[in-house]
């Protein structure tokens, strides 16, 4: 692989995990995570797939950034990230992704943190 691609791969990895700081703990975990194996399953795969692949992380990149900068401007109104997805992009999808969706929209719609995340106190005298 070109020397530039890997590092457009790895600066692209470390602007949506920093973006992530931005998230709620429980969705920054499970964003962490899902991005962690996203990336490490691509590794491997073809040029035209690999182009794809980051063209639409850094649409979800790019859309995050956004949502964060308007969430710290509106520190108001509720919280929200996301956006839908558009029936003809699902089309596309293949049966495993379809299903990996479904996995983690359960995973992020959970009425219970699926994730144990410290919360800072502070110390008892």
């Amino acid at each position: 692989m070109p020397a530039g691609h890997v590092s457009r791969v790895r600066a692209l990895y470390r602007r949506i995990l920093l973006l992530h700081r931005g998230l709620p703990p429980d969705l920054k975990a499970l964003g962490d995570q899902y991005v962690k194996d996203e990336f490490r399953r691509h590794k491997t795969v073809g040029s035209d797939e690999a182009q794809r692949f980051l063209q639409e992380w850094e649409v979800y990149a790019a859309v995050l950034w956004q949502q964060t900068n308007e969430n710290r401007q509106n520190s108001t109104e509720r919280v929200c990230f996301g956006v839908a997805l558009p029936e003809e992009k699902l089309n596309d999808f293949r049966d495993e992704q379809i299903g990996q969706l479904q996995e983690l929209m359960q995973e992020a719609t959970k009425p219970n943190r699926q994730f144990s995340i410290p919360e800072s106190r502070k110390p008892e005298f």
